[in-house]
């Protein structure tokens, strides 16, 4: 199992790098991709043209609009309306799973990575950028508790005092290319931010 050996220290950053960041991990992944929590299509520009996309997203408002915005961007497959924790793709049937923002939103961590797991191919790509839990006995941290309870009502289901890392690793990614990043935000401060290229089992 990899560690966080190799795991840049964080470093302070503005919206506009932080999206170069992003770009440039969505960029990577190849074949068939799956992204969850796909949204209105945000990421759309960032993936490579050669891509065969599908989408999963479960509001269904978001998901009319990334429907649209899939269809101008010449993708044929219609989004799935499904959640992470269940997704209804066979075993094996993708080559990369993408997902930005979700998994600090999801209802179950560790059922949604299984989900993923098992819907890669072995050794599939695995690209996940999220906020993330600051370190221990930080006053950052603190604030993320107090902070979690109204993120996680009023921000789509965000939580802030996830560990992420620790969940992909749990679920057996390995990682590849691992960031941790402090972005610059108000009311509450720099929000710690992981990007996550890695593989799953089996390659």
């Amino acid at each position: 199992m990899g560690t966080d050996r190799n795991v840049e220290a964080p470093a302070l950053i503005d919206d506009e790098q932080l999206e170069e960041f992003e770009r440039d991990f969505v960029a990577r992944v190849r074949g068939r991709v799956l992204e969850i929590g796909a949204g209105e299509g945000e990421n759309f520009g960032a993936f490579d043209p050669s891509v065969l996309w599908m989408g999963l997203e479960p509001d269904r408002e978001r998901r009319a609009e990334l429907a649209t915005r899939a269809r101008e961007w010449g993708h044929t497959s219609a989004p799935l309306d499904a959640v992470a924790e269940s997704i209804p793709l066979p075993d094996g049937s993708v080559d990369a799973v993408v997902g930005t923002y979700v998994l600090c939103s999801v209802t179950d961590q560790a059922a949604a990575l299984a989900e993923v797991r098992r819907v890669l191919v072995p050794g599939g790509q695995a690209v996940f950028i999220d906020h993330v839990v600051a370190p221990p006995r930080t006053l950052k941290r603190a604030i993320q508790r107090v902070a979690t309870p109204i993120t996680s009502r009023c921000c789509h289901g965000c939580h802030w005092d996830r560990d992420t890392f620790a969940a992909l690793a749990d679920a057996g990614f390995e990682p590849a290319d691992v960031r941790r990043v402090r972005v610059r935000s108000m009311p509450f401060g720099p929000v710690p931010t992981l990007l996550f290229d890695g593989r799953a089992p089996g390659a």
